[in-house]
């Protein structure tokens, strides 16, 4: 049924991953100053597909490639994801990760140059995951080695005259960011984020905790981002998008312990129309504005609410950036009807991160899993990126200054002059190495089904492809045709596995632009 060869006709030959295998886990991939695996994307032949999987018994982007066949139903139980590629949704803007303040430090902590290089690489390049979305804090987030902003002193310098960035930023943000737009071969979209403006400019007078901006600070507030929009720039890095401040409910309910600010209804309605909107669109008005920043769960206040306030505040945003965690309790069709009268708004996920575990979990395809449901379906839900959080971590899952670990898919050990790719690596990779940048979402349906159901999202790529990732959480093996036209591609899903499907597009639509 199937051709399986590394190095054989129609395969590009490519470094697999040096396993290791981590008791009552999935295996981990390590990469050392003399070997890091990569992943080559096939180019899809005519009357052909190629598939590429992962899974927990240890495959990673293994490639499997077979003949398109005409379509025949077998029975009531031949399950099939029937693709209508002339139905289409949402652009696609990307997918990436989080260049933080302790990211940049374990990286440059890194001795080996060569593997300081395999890093970046292994997420930008062409032999990576292909990655073209960086999201960094403006200031210090939690993921720094202390709580600090741009302007700490002298207090209430409302011109801030004091502005510049930190060392933090000269010595791991900014070189690490320029490696990466160096390795990626498309454009790479930068989203800034504050965690907290300075102290003085809010009530509480601490950075922690619950605490608002003075209105007396709103439009110091906003020449806060633009002062290091023009910094960054001098540095010769360009931003994409900026978000009206990092999970604004930390600063309401005093949960975190973290750098946070919160808001009023009013007050954030009336900073987002009357001072962040006018200063950042004068400054640059390709720079796109994206609201909430928060979980999902707080739709209803950071728009619904501020909306009944501020209707103007449509008008402002570009998008809207959500965060991934609760969503296990948070249908992702919160967003689409929240959103349905905003067609102009667009949807990206800006943050994820595996934190159950208080740390790093070697191994975990719990989190693969948890990664993959979250991505299928909010790209189901006209999501047009996703963004996950730190690039890369230690073995404890920080530094971070209150202790807040959480996992990463690269883990860094440098005493051992190596790192770790973990199965949330290659969950990011089987989306953003295979649907590009202006891929649209197609309509996809099962059929034919008497197991359970299988997630799934389907793409029309530029390429004139069609791209399907599939997720099978049981423990047995599927065969699932996925029906285009009259055609068919036969693929084994094997249990407990991620995979990647490509092929030509060869359905007919004379609308379609992706020439």
């Amino acid at each position: 049924m199937f051709t399986i060869d590394f190095h054989g006709e129609g395969i590009t030959s490519y470094k697999p991953c040096a396993s290791q295998e981590i008791y009552n886990r999935s295996v981990i991939c390590v990469c050392n100053a003399t070997y890091c695996d990569t992943i080559t994307k096939e180019t899809v032949n005519p009357g052909r597909f190629m598939a590429y999987t992962s899974s927990e018994n240890g495959l990673r982007f293994q490639k499997v490639t077979s003949l398109i066949e005409v379509f025949r139903k077998l029975s009531d139980c031949s399950t099939t994801i029937e693709l209508d590629p002339m139905t289409k949704y949402q652009t696609i803007h990307g997918f990436g990760g989080a260049v933080t303040d302790s990211a940049g430090f374990i990286w440059n902590n890194i001795q080996d140059e060569g593997l300081k290089q395999a890093l970046i690489d292994s997420y930008f390049s062409d032999t990576g995951l292909e990655y073209n979305m960086i999201r960094t804090p403006i200031g210090g987030s939690d993921f720094s080695s202390r709580a600090y902003t741009l302007n700490d002193y002298p207090l209430d310098d409302k011109e801030l005259g004091n502005f510049s960035l930190s060392y933090e930023d000269y010595n791991y943000k900014l070189p690490m960011i320029k490696a990466c737009l160096a390795a990626a071969s498309s454009q790479v979209f930068m989203v800034g984020t504050t965690w907290s403006p300075p102290a003085w400019m809010k009530t509480s007078g601490s950075l922690t905790g619950v605490g608002y901006l003075k209105e007396e600070y709103f439009e110091a507030y906003a020449n806060y981002h633009k002062k290091f929009l023009e910094e960054y720039k001098r540095n010769n890095i360009s931003f994409w998008a900026i978000t009206t401040t990092n999970e604004p409910l930390n600063g309401v309910v005093d949960l975190p312990d973290f750098n946070c600010l919160g808001w009023t209804i009013e007050g954030m309605g009336s900073w987002i129309v009357d001072y962040l909107g006018p200063t950042i669109k004068n400054y640059d008005p390709t720079i796109k504005i994206l609201g909430i920043d928060d979980q999902r769960n707080t739709l209803p206040i950071w728009f619904t609410a501020v909306m009944l306030k501020r209707p103007e505040v449509a008008q402002v945003l570009d998008g809207i950036a959500l965060h991934f965690y609760f969503n296990d309790i948070t249908p992702p069709s919160m967003a689409t009807t929240v959103l349905k009268d905003y067609p102009d708004l667009f949807l990206i996920s800006t943050e994820a991160s595996i934190t159950e575990t208080k740390g790093v979990d070697l191994g975990s395809w719990d989190g693969l899993e948890k990664y993959a449901v979250s991505l299928i379906q909010d790209l189901n839900y006209n999501y047009t990126g996703w963004i996950d959080w730190n690039l890369c971590l230690d073995t404890e899952g920080g530094p971070n200054w209150v202790q807040n670990y959480v996992d990463s898919p690269i883990v860094v050990d440098a005493e051992a002059g190596v790192f770790y790719k973990q199965p949330i690596f290659y969950a990011m990779g089987h989306f953003s190495k295979f649907i590009p940048r202006g891929s649209r979402r197609i309509k996809s349906t099962e059929k034919y089904n008497c197991s359970n159901a299988l997630k799934h999202v389907a793409f029309l790529t530029p390429e004139n492809t069609i791209v399907v990732v599939l997720l099978n959480e049981d423990n047995k093996d599927r065969v699932i045709r996925l029906k285009f036209g009259d055609n068919q591609a036969k693929v084994l899903v094997e249990g407990k596995s991620i995979i990647t499907v490509e092929f030509n597009n060869e359905v007919q639509d004379d609308s379609c632009d992706c020439d």
